[in-house]
């Protein structure tokens, strides 16, 4: 029965970048191109990928997933994203491991989706080629009728709808292009567009909940990973209140909604210098926070609240590992949900009613998929967790998949300490060592490896029986506050130097081949593949980096104006002499002459994250002083390789790179 008619039945209420560095000497002789995916990519110095490894690949590489993205309004069945035609569309699932019904058919991924209250519509973010501008489209699955609501050219997201189902708020850069402003719109009228909060930094002001009367806003601000603070924002006066968080002493602070009776704000911070924890602040007394007892000595990572804000959850990052706790609200209590498979849990959304939890759990055996525990009337009880999708597996026997070993490596702290670093460490199954070994180095730089489906990795382990260490360096996420901060500012080789100790770690393996060590990293793990390859190249054979900053004064100024100043937070701020001396000192490309690794560097044309010049000017700096370097350039695609075909083309090139330089005898 389709969508429509159990509508009836059931009877619901109605510019890429390019950089001129003029001290460069004159471009080399391009070596081979080739164009592949209709001319969509661009792939240089790379040997043709033959139909025989593709075909042999693609059981690793026909994975598919499924995201929990909302409920319907009955609360008995669901909206999910999932692939089609290459990229993630919304469909809706009737029951639990029913066939998926695809209610949207852009050419583009579909990002954020939010179920209006009390209505059927869906308000939904994409953006086109990766570009990063979302937009926010409004579908009625009824019918698949979809319109545009905002202007086709800014950034605009972070969907939040008031409690009639009226209006909109979001985050958007639309009066500049630089700024992360708050604006609202009733949903009916887009012209009523309005600038809801008018920000001059350059933090991210995000929308986060409307008050039951829609007359406040609680509002986020986020200037940084340790620097973020929550206000109330009196939508008839503008008055905007400062409830949690002090720009004198920075904390993380990060809103959750409004409690049960409106009266007070819940959120997540780490005020107290240690893992993360819930809070509640009184809205009559901004700056008291009240504690939830017996704390979890682990980081918080996501807290929701139902509808009716009578029940809670919350999720822990434990080592890598997600666990899933129930609340209660009104007596500030929590019990731990026993049996939940071993992986990472995203996506919290309680059923209109409050009597199910939604969630997204992808575990090292399993893609991501919809799952739903179903609760019972008291606050702290449940009954079961159900599997709602089954993700494809391209026929492959995914209880063979390898497991990872969480282990520890010694790095330096000062003189005389070591700091025991976290790592993931895959094992090829069923063979013996000595093994080669892929460093695969984590984005962020505030992110975190975590042991969740990853056919790539299972798929080197597989058919090319590559080790695969995976260290959470310093300045990861989900080991506290110090170990976060690790990393900034003039700190940053620090992380790099834990890439040496881990290389050390590696030598003292005898199970692990260190005469063949390549690295992988994306975004800014692609950063430390290239920092890697300056200050180890002696001790690797080959390094991957797909969009990597390879100049950090370039990438500051060249990183779409509306987050440059929360990655100067990080990275620090280029305009200071001091710090621009240190950054000039460190990157990548003004060290290339250290430069000896074999290199294949991947990007997308319309990153607005991690712009295209970084990789074209280290491929050319290469280049000139013929060094061996790859490169791919998506032509469609930003900072993510979003479209399946893509993504399956880099991951076939770079496995001919591992094979051809990690593998071969020198």
């Amino acid at each position: 029965m389709s969508f429509l008619s159990r509508q009836v039945r059931r009877q619901f209420s109605a510019v890429g970048l390019c950089l001129f560095i003029s001290s460069m000497p004159a471009l080399a002789e391009t070596p081979h191109r080739q164009l592949l995916n209709g001319g969509q990519v661009i792939l240089e110095g790379a040997p043709e990928v033959s139909a025989d490894l593709a075909q042999e690949l693609s059981r690793y590489q026909s994975a598919r997933a499924s995201w929990f993205a909302e409920w319907a309004l009955d609360g008995k069945s669901i909206f999910i994203r999932t692939r089609f035609n290459g990229v993630n569309q919304v469909h809706f699932v009737d029951h639990a491991g029913s066939a998926r019904e695809q209610l949207t058919f852009t050419g583009e991924a579909v990002g954020e989706v939010a179920r209006q209250p009390g209505g059927q519509l869906l308000a939904f973010t994409m953006s086109k080629g990766g570009s990063g501008f979302d937009q926010i489209y409004l579908l009625d699955p009824r019918n698949g009728a979809t319109r545009l609501l905002t202007d086709g050219q800014s950034l605009n997201n972070r969907l939040v709808w008031d409690a009639a189902g009226e209006r909109l708020a979001w985050r958007s850069t639309q009066r500049d292009g630089r700024h992360n402003d708050v604006w609202i719109m009733s949903v009916h009228n887009p012209a009523s567009a309005q600038l809801a909060l008018r920000v001059d930094d350059g933090a991210l002001w995000k929308p986060v909940a409307f008050s039951d009367d829609g007359k406040q806003l609680l509002v986020q601000y986020y200037a940084g990973i340790t620097d973020s603070m929550i206000y109330l924002l009196d939508l008839d006066s503008g008055q905007l209140t400062r409830l949690a968080g002090n720009p004198d002493q920075p904390s993380s602070n990060i809103a959750t909604g409004f409690d049960t009776d409106g009266g007070g704000v819940h959120f997540i911070t780490n005020q107290r210098n240690r893992s993360a924890e819930i809070g509640r602040i009184p809205l009559d007394q901004p700056g008291t926070v009240e504690y939830v007892p017996d704390s979890i000595s682990w980081d918080v990572t996501e807290f929701e609240l139902s509808q009716d804000r009578q029940r809670g959850a919350f999720v822990t990052n434990e080592e890598g590992i997600s666990q899933l706790y129930l609340f209660d609200p009104a007596r500030q209590r929590h019990k731990r949900v026993k049996r939940i498979p071993i992986g990472v849990i995203s996506g919290l959304k309680f059923s209109p009613d409050g009597r199910q939890l939604g969630m997204t759990l992808s575990t090292s055996h399993t893609p991501s998929d919809a799952f739903v525990l179903e609760l019972n009337r008291r606050p702290l009880s449940y009954r079961r967790l159900r599997r709602w999708t089954f993700g494809e597996v391209g026929g492959l026997d995914t209880d063979q998949f390898t497991d990872p070993e969480l282990v520890h490596f010694p790095a330096p702290l000062t003189d005389d300490k070591a700091l025991m670093m976290p790592a993931f460490y895959y094992r090829p199954p069923g063979r013996k060592g000595p093994f080669p070994v892929v460093i695969y180095i984590h984005g962020g730089p505030e992110g975190q490896f975590r042991p969740s489906f990853n056919a790539t990795i299972q798929m080197w382990l597989d058919t090319l029986g590559i080790a695969v260490v995976a260290p959470n360096v310093r300045g990861s996420l989900g080991y506290g506050y110090g170990y976060l901060s690790m990393d900034d500012g003039l700190q940053r080789e620090d992380a790099v130097r834990d890439i040496g100790a881990l290389l050390g770690w590696i030598e003292a393996h005898p199970d692990l081949d260190a005469n063949r060590v390549a690295v992988f990293g994306a975004s800014y793990g692609g950063y430390m593949a290239l920092a890697t390859a300056v200050h180890y190249g002696d001790r690797i054979r080959a390094a991957v980096d797909r969009a990597g900053i390879s100049h950090f004064v370039t990438y500051l100024e060249n990183t779409q104006g509306y987050r440059r100043d929360l990655r100067r937070v990080e990275y620090g701020d280029e305009r200071i002499p001091e710090n621009r001396a240190f950054l000039e000192q460190i990157s990548p490309l003004n060290n290339v002459d250290r430069i000896t690794t074999p290199l294949f560097i991947a990007q997308g044309k319309n990153d607005p994250v991690v712009p295209e010049s970084e990789s074209s000017q280290m491929v050319a700096a290469l280049r000139e002083r013929g060094r061996t370097v790859w490169y791919m350039n998506a032509l469609n695609e930003g900072h993510n390789y979003e479209r399946k075909e893509n993504r399956d083309l880099f991951e076939q090139v770079t496995y001919q790179f591992l094979q051809h330089y990690l593998l071969k005898d020198q």
